[in-house]
């Protein structure tokens, strides 16, 4: 066998991790021996590295629901207890910045299980050589996001590393709700017949950072969707109803984007999807640009918009009361859920096909949020 032909078929190792030949189709590799940026794309590699290091450490019942907030009952109280860190790149960018990012995002951790955000700490791991007018500004983004969002920042903690080894600045919320209503909302509480009910356009942050990172430029502006949830959530719980558990899941669909968001509510219940791809919104200039840089709008991340599982019998009234909240004047049923194909989603598509919606392996887009 020549030479040239031999060195295709020998499988090279770098630091212990395998990796294909040249010439052959890559196949995605699952036993990490090293930290790699897709770990913190909230898609497979994520739940891997939750599944096989952080579950086996730490598990109770509360963490095992692997919702996106805990729920604590204390002395009566019913307490909703989230934390969130926020590493995104650039730290400034049309619609937002790290700091609105950092409260509105554990905000919206807590609203969706139905809480009442009411108080947040924030810690700062700060770089050297980090602007004192950038530090600024985004201190004065966060206040204006606390009060957007009718939380306090009662606590906090600071550090500064070494120039080079903290990229300017993350930042770490954690926020504490409370739960006034009788409602239990979970990703393991939908049910065959829930309607799905997505609050607007997707796409708009993910594709935000990436244009500013990239020093990109497509027709019309794109800008983040970055804003607190929890006003359209209260909305939703307010819809007049016979009973108290016709929401049965709420979820924010950040990184990941709407499809793998999906996919882990329907492994977590042991469900199947199907989704009508002609009735979710995405903005032309969104679409656009997914399509030049060849990404999927359904795996972009988004920071202001949610996705609800509804009985069918009180999905119109609670869309209803979206469509007259400013956050959900775009609300709309993209699909149910169902009996068939448990752990699932499905998407009939515009042509009239049937395509397979899984989880995102890797990072689409790293540093998102």
């Amino acid at each position: 066998m020549p030479a040239a032909e031999d060195d295709l078929k020998t499988e090279k190792t770098i630091a212990g991790e395998s990796l294909t030949p040249f010439g052959s189709c890559p196949i995605p590799i699952f036993d990490h021996k090293r930290i790699v940026l897709g770990h913190g794309s909230g898609g497979k590699l994520t739940a891997d590295l939750i599944d096989k290091i952080f579950l086996p450490a730490f598990r109770n019942p509360t963490l095992d629901k692997l919702d996106d907030q805990a729920v604590l009952t204390i002395r009566g109280v019913r307490l909703a207890f989230s934390t969130d860190s926020f590493v995104v790149t650039p730290i400034f960018f049309p619609g937002g910045d790290i700091g609105r990012l950092a409260i509105h995002g554990t905000v919206n951790d807590l609203a969706m299980s139905g809480a009442r955000p009411l108080y947040l700490s924030a810690a700062f791991i700060l770089e050297e050589g980090l602007a004192v007018d950038d530090l600024s500004r985004v201190v004065e983004s966060m206040r204006g996001a606390a009060a957007e969002a009718g939380v306090q920042l009662v606590t906090g903690d600071t550090k500064v590393v070494n120039r080079g080894k903290g990229d300017q600045i993350f930042i770490t919320t954690t926020g504490i709700g409370v739960i006034d209503h009788n409602i239990s909302i979970s990703a393991d509480h939908a049910r065959p017949g829930d309607k799905i009910i997505l609050s607007g356009y997707i796409g708009d942050h993910g594709m935000t950072i990436m244009s500013q990172r990239e020093g990109l430029e497509f027709e019309g502006a794109i800008e983040s969707d970055c804003a607190p949830l929890n006003g359209l959530v209260s909305a939703m719980l307010a819809t007049a109803s016979p009973t108290n558990d016709f929401i049965h899941t709420l979820r924010d669909p950040t990184r990941g984007g709407v499809a793998t968001t999906l996919n882990e509510i329907a492994k977590h219940a042991n469900v199947g999807m199907v989704l009508d791809e002609r009735t979710i919104p995405v903005r032309e200039t969104v679409k656009g640009a997914c399509e030049v840089l060849g990404l999927d709008p359904l795996y972009v991340a988004n920071e202001g918009k949610l996705l609800a599982l509804v009985v069918p019998e009180m999905a119109g009234a609670v869309l209803q009361q979206m469509r007259q909240h400013r956050l959900g004047h775009d609300a709309v049923i993209i699909g149910e859920v169902v009996e068939d194909h448990p752990g699932m989603v499905l998407m009939k598509t515009e042509i009239g096909g049937t395509r397979v919606l899984d989880v995102m392996f890797g990072e689409q887009l790293p540093r998102i949020c």
